[in-house]
């Protein structure tokens, strides 16, 4: 998932610079936990902290060369359509990520449910709330 966010930062920015900063910060924010998520399973069942190290940061380096890529691709051909359709396509692709990867993963090890649907809905509820309080006119 980290090559979509990358080349949606890209697109954002290329539409508008305020946007694609907020993006930007946005996903560092969100890659802090995601790189423990990746490191740490990798140093506790090998105990090799540089091993660990290198598989996280791996893992984020897909972002930069997403934007790169969308630089050479789209940059002289963004336009208001070109930009709702990437955002609608990579939106859409992080939300199959979800539905067919995270949410199944998640009722695994909660198989009675007792914590992931209100897990997602309040998931939902500060989406919606941060669309109120930082809409972007």
């Amino acid at each position: 998932h980290n090559f979509p966010e990358g080349l949606i930062t890209f697109v954002a920015t290329l539409a508008d610079a305020r946007v694609g900063a907020v993006l930007a910060v946005a996903i560092s924010i969100h890659n802090i936990p995601e790189g423990l998520c990746v490191s740490l399973p990798i140093y506790f069942a090998t105990g090799n902290r540089m091993k660990a190290f290198l598989w996280g940061s791996l893992s984020g380096l897909f972002e930069p060369v997403a934007a790169f890529f969308g630089w050479l691709v789209l940059a002289s051909v963004v336009t208001p359509t070109v930009y709702a359709v990437l955002f609608g396509w990579i939106s859409g692709m992080m939300v199959m990520i979800c539905v067919k990867e995270i949410l199944p993963t998640a009722f695994r090890y909660d198989p009675k449910d007792t914590v992931v649907t209100h897990s997602v809905v309040a998931g939902m509820a500060v989406i919606a709330l941060s669309l109120v309080l930082f809409a972007v006119n």
